[in-house]
């Protein structure tokens, strides 16, 4: 009978256990880390109904896209959260993208298939009743598994008690196992740190009460997540940093050595120090109030030494030195107010729908930037050519996720009523010259200081006015040297600038540039010039083009160079410092987009007839275009689709303008039939829109005038180069070239692209050796034609030195005196072309000959030389 029992007890143990089995699959690898993607599920359609008010951004997804297939992904955020965790596991699959499924450091009881929260609770009470312990995914390798399956994970490195689980329990957390693992498989395991984000208000200094009851933006609590997802959908977003390849970083030097505890705490603060600049990126520095930040700055060490010796030496009460500070100070300051921001945003949002035909960026280069926001503060350096640039970048940052920059601006700028609303946008102002006031420098110098030590992303334009030539001005280095000091004060780790290219179909400013360059005063800014800017909105001014170059580390400069800032003296300085600044004004020259209306402007100016048929036009537009296709220029979308169409609309609305006249037998005749005429008067107005393209033709113009100089079908390379270089030091106050190429490598690039345009042939015998093609002579001339204003103006100043003794008037005068022999020459008619009556050309003429040994009727060697040398290119020319 005892036995019987026993074999009775014993089929039902075994049937118990064949149960147990089946319900839990034969493993006790059933975790509630696990939540499987469902489709279909009430609950994962809930969701995704309750997250659809985030939108996604295609670029941010396209870092994920990026990764290689075979990878392992772990996506992780800052701080602990089911929301987000949630967010991602239903979002990824609707965008194709890996989703994450295992939750380290996650548990999920609610969400879980019925069947399968059975099967959990299954396996853990029997693994308990077998083996008197909970299953580990971290030590019984499900985790290992898992992930060598494909699967995906999301961890988080900020926890409660995760402190004390690692250091004080010894319990393996996320971080020292994805180490271990990586170290077990040669499949690369990527983290992808991740942000969502609740607004882009930076955080503040001292916390609201709302702050403190239900969390900062940055980490808000539960109920204000769903306030803002049910209320204000719109400010919510999520973004991608950039990924790390555990594989790659277990590898390099820094960490290779290390112990597995010592490389997950090296990991983890990496992780947070990205996210945490990341998150910078997208909200800026913490805001601190005026008074702390002026606090800051005149009780710091420098500052206080410097007024103890300035009042010294100037023999001042200290307090008066500390007054004057503290007023400089209120005078420079801004006071950014993120309500101002989003008002700002409507309204420039409005005003660009209303005078714009829309807004064209390069999306990869400003990913680029955001990308290195994270390595230090990004110096935002655009052209100036319109007073619309100063609403251009800081609304494109706002839109972009991106903290707007503060702006350096002119004191010009600061009257009532705009100067108080201007400062609340961001906008920090300074003086046009420093000179004579060694108090205020200090000042200002340690206010960029404090703006850099904090975080803050700048806006600077380092030409210091508006181009009214529509070429780039050459770079003014006050500012840039500013932070070179600030930097090597140490400031920051690194300086990020960012070369930015802003340009226009149609600037507002068209007539008062116009009046300047002629010699005309400019009208100083003030509250009825913002009245009188409301007949701007009635006007049409096409599209605004906005290009960003790759971003200039000055530590990967100087690295480069082997140099250390600290080591250098000021001579060796001001040297980076000028080298920087040409390297930043070649960066966005580099990424100028030539426009239609340049384009157009160009050939029309360039042209020796007075009169062109369109299909003169478009044969002569069509050689400048295949030489920017050839130098892969920046081309707007309008001429790359359609360039016959797009200058059609150029040319119509210079006709409308009343640029150019338009010469037909009847109303009606298209433009094919036509011809034109430019309209003499608004020459200079055309030459702005030409200046906007030149940086592209100057190589070729140089090279082009020097082969016809040689007046031969037949020469050498070799013969090519001194010239060139001559010719580039000649006009050095126009143009702005590549600081680390030669003369020699423009001459041999241009050589080639002339040989590819069929301009030139190679001899078939000698070496180095070129004969012109009858079709490309014609080019050369069309060419060299964008070096023909420039010739007339220096022409002008060196007559006006040929006349008169050296210090025979003041700097300011001498260029009065110069703008009226040019008009006088212009109607005798040794100046053909009125653009060449430039205030602006005619300073660098100015300067220089003076840094050549010309000032004044004396030099008569030196005048005779450069007499004979622009006689002898402007015959080239007009050939």
């Amino acid at each position: 009978m005892k036995i019987s029992n026993q074999g009775f007890a014993s089929r039902v143990k075994n049937r118990f256990r064949k149960w147990i089995d089946r319900a839990i699959g034969g493993t006790h690898d059933n975790f509630f880390n696990y939540l499987p993607v469902k489709k279909g599920m009430t609950a994962t359609w809930l969701l995704k109904l309750f997250f659809s008010g985030i939108k996604d951004n295609q670029e941010q997804l396209a870092v994920i896209r990026d990764i290689p297939e075979n990878a392992t992904i772990v996506y992780l955020n800052k701080f602990k959260s089911k929301f987000d965790f949630l967010f991602y596991h239903t979002r990824y699959p609707a965008n194709h993208l890996p989703t994450p499924e295992i939750g380290l450091g996650y548990r999920f009881f609610i969400l879980q298939p019925v069947k399968r929260t059975l099967r959990v609770l299954i396996s853990a009470a029997d693994a308990f009743l077998l083996h008197f312990k909970q299953p580990d995914p971290y030590h019984d390798g499900y985790f290992t598994q898992e992930l060598l399956k494909g699967k995906c994970a999301f961890m988080s490195l900020v926890e409660k008690k995760g402190f004390y689980r690692r250091f004080v329990k010894a319990q393996l957390d996320p971080i020292g196992f994805l180490i271990k693992h990586q170290k077990s498989t040669d499949k690369p395991v990527y983290i992808v740190p991740q942000l969502m984000a609740f607004g882009k208000k930076p955080s503040r200094s001292i916390p609201t009460v709302t702050d403190m009851l239900f969390g900062s933006v940055a980490r808000p609590g539960l109920l204000r997540r769903l306030v803002i997802l049910f209320k204000t959908p719109e400010k919510m977003f999520y973004e991608v940093s950039t990924p790390v390849n555990l594989q790659r970083f277990l590898s390099a030097p820094e960490s290779r050595d290390l112990s597995e505890d010592q490389q997950a705490l090296m990991l983890r603060r990496n992780l947070l120090l990205q996210i945490n600049r990341h998150r910078q990126s997208i909200t800026g520095p913490v805001r601190k109030s005026i008074e702390e930040v002026k606090e800051n700055i005149l009780t710091n060490r420098r500052m206080k030494s410097f007024m103890d010796l300035h009042a010294e030496k100037r023999n001042l009460p200290l307090w008066k030195v500390r007054k004057s500070a503290d007023a400089y100070l209120d005078e420079i300051a801004a006071k950014q107010n993120a309500g101002f921001l989003r008002f700002a945003e409507v309204v420039v949002g409005w005003i660009l729908n209303t005078m714009f035909q829309g807004v064209n960026y390069n999306e990869d280069g400003l990913n680029r930037v955001k990308t290195m926001a994270q390595k230090g503060p990004l110096i935002f350096i655009p052209c100036h050519k319109s007073h619309v640039d100063y609403l251009m970048l800081p609304y494109l940052m706002y839109i972009k996720n991106m903290p707007v920059p503060l702006i350096a601006a002119g004191k010009n700028l600061s009257f009532w009523p705009l100067g108080p609303v201007f400062r609340a946008l961001g906008a920090f102002f300074l003086r046009r010259t420093f000179k004579g006031n060694v108090l205020y420098a200090k000042v200002f110098g340690e206010y960029i200081h404090k703006l850099l030590e904090q975080g803050f992303n700048l806006k600077v334009f380092i030409e210091g006015t508006r181009s009214r030539t529509g070429k780039l001005i050459m770079p003014k280095l006050g500012f840039i040297s500013i932070l070179l000091n600030a930097y090597k004060n140490g400031a920051c780790e690194d300086l990020v600038f960012a070369p930015v290219y802003i340009g226009y179909d149609r600037v507002l400013e068209e007539k008062s540039y116009l009046h300047e360059v002629e010699g005309g005063q400019k009208e100083d800014e003030n509250f009825l010039q913002v009245l009188n800017a409301r007949k701007f909105l009635k006007n049409r001014y096409g599209k605004i083009y906005i290009k960003f170059n790759e971003p200039i580390s000055l530590n990967a400069i100087l690295a480069q160079d082997n140099l250390n800032i600290l080591d250098m003296t000021q001579k060796e300085q001001n040297a980076l410092c000028r080298n920087l600044g040409h390297r930043i004004i070649n960066a966005i020259n580099t990424v100028t987009v030539v426009t239609p209306h340049a384009l157009l402007a160009s050939t029309l100016l360039n042209s020796t007839k007075k009169r062109l048929t369109y299909n003169e036009l478009m044969s002569n537009t069509e050689i400048y275009l295949q030489h920017l296709n050839m130098q892969k220029a920046d081309i707007a979308d309008t001429l790359v689709m359609n360039h016959v169409h797009a200058m059609d609309n150029a040319l119509e609305s210079y006709i409308t303008r009343k640029l150019v006249d338009r010469i037909a037998d009847g109303r009606s005749v298209p433009l094919e039939a036509c011809k034109f005429k430019v309209n003499v008067d608004k020459r200079p107005i055309l030459e702005f829109y030409k200046n906007n393209c030149i940086s592209f033709f100057i190589p070729i113009a140089f090279t082009a005038l020097i082969i016809l100089d040689k007046d031969a079908f037949q020469f050498s390379a070799s013969d090519l180069r001194a010239d060139y270089e001559f010719l580039q030091d000649f006009f050095k106050y126009e143009f702005a070239f590549d600081v680390d190429l030669t003369p020699g490598f423009y001459v041999r690039k241009t050589v080639k692209s002339f040989i590819d345009d069929a301009i030139i042939i190679p001899h078939p015998t000698l070496p180095e050796t070129y004969n012109i093609t009858a079709a490309g002579f014609r080019k050369l001339k069309l060419h060299a034609r964008f070096l023909r204003t420039y010739f007339e103006s220096y022409w002008v100043v060196l007559q006006y030195f040929k006349k008169h003794t050296r210090n025979a008037t003041s700097s300011k005068d001498r260029l009065k005196n110069i703008l009226k022999q040019g008009h006088r020459m212009y109607k005798t008619k040794e100046v053909e072309h009125i653009e060449s009556i430039s205030r602006v050309y005619f300073q660098n003429g100015v300067n220089f000959f003076n840094t050549h040994g010309v000032k004044g009727e004396e030099d008569v060697e030196k005048i005779e030389y450069y007499t004979g040398i622009i006689q002898r290119y402007q015959a080239r020319i007009n050939l």
